[in-house]
């Protein structure tokens, strides 16, 4: 498939299936993520890959996360969230560690974070996996960002969800382009 193709193409999957990407294919896809943009060659991202039995770990970070939110949360609601862990064979967890550079603003170093994120994205999709980008306030829990071993000034810029694809995702409307560009 053609670069434009594959750009133009991918679509977030409305379900995700076993298999996820082999060992080999993952580090593809990492690889195509610490390919992304960086000014200043910082390196900003980390990737934390959960598959197999931590996705069930992560779960219960994700549902203690709930907890805390919402002390009076009904079981199901507790439990629907855990089985958020469940909904890829394969999850990334994608963190933005911002350092202090007065060449390079911490807004350029998160961009390059979500430019990473959509290199995964797009290699997942060349490799014939499907992927979606979730966050939501798990991403922003100071407490899960410790129990991932990140530090609590770390960006969680993404949870991105990999795996074969169960339910094809709807395709995107064509864009209007003269509603979001001009020329100058």
């Amino acid at each position: 498939m053609d670069a434009l193709t594959l750009l133009k193409t991918r679509t977030s999957p409305g379900q995700l299936v076993e298999p996820g990407p082999t060992p080999e294919q993952l580090n593809e896809i990492l690889s195509a993520g610490a390919s992304a943009p960086d000014h200043g060659r910082m390196q900003p991202w980390r990737f934390i890959i959960i598959a197999g039995e931590s996705r069930m770990r992560f779960g219960a970070v994700m549902a203690d996360s709930l907890r805390r939110r919402e002390p009076t949360a009904p079981a199901g609601k507790i439990e629907a969230e855990a089985k958020k862990a469940l909904r890829a064979p394969v999850i990334i967890v994608v963190a933005a560690s911002v350092s202090d550079n007065p060449k390079v603003p911490a807004v350029e170093q998160i961009v390059a974070v979500g430019a990473a994120t959509q290199n995964m994205m797009l290699a997942a999709h060349a490799l014939g996996y499907g992927a979606f980008w979730r966050t939501g306030p798990v991403a922003y829990d100071e407490q899960v960002k410790q129990a991932l071993g990140l530090a609590a000034e770390d960006a969680v810029v993404g949870i991105l969800y990999l795996g074969s694809i169960g339910l094809v995702g709807k395709p995107r409307a064509p864009v209007a382009l003269d509603a979001v560009s001009r020329h100058w």
